[in-house]
């Protein structure tokens, strides 16, 4: 799964709601500013480390998902020394 740009969008969507709030609060425009610096950077982080731990998970569920193909070939193996063993 695509999983690039959701810091970005995580970061900008926390952007549009903080301007938002910010006009209807009537803030000056210093704080404005100051207010969207901070959570523009605060959700970036939040979004990165939020892609970094979905692609932690992937990875594991990709291992986990080799590894349990790995043991039905096994079985299949074991069975088909099984069957001959039977016919014998």
């Amino acid at each position: 799964m695509n999983r690039k740009k959701m810091p970005l969008l995580l970061m900008l969507t926390a952007g549009a709601v903080t301007c938002i709030i910010t006009f209807i609060m009537k803030y000056p425009i210093i704080w404005k500013l100051v207010t969207l610096l901070v959570v523009l950077v605060i959700f970036y982080m939040l979004g990165s480390i939020l892609k970094w731990i979905l692609d932690a998970f992937e990875k594991q569920n990709e291992k986990a998902a080799l590894d349990e193909g790995e043991v039905i070939e096994k079985e299949t193996e074991e069975e088909r020394k099984g069957s001959d063993k039977e016919t014998e």
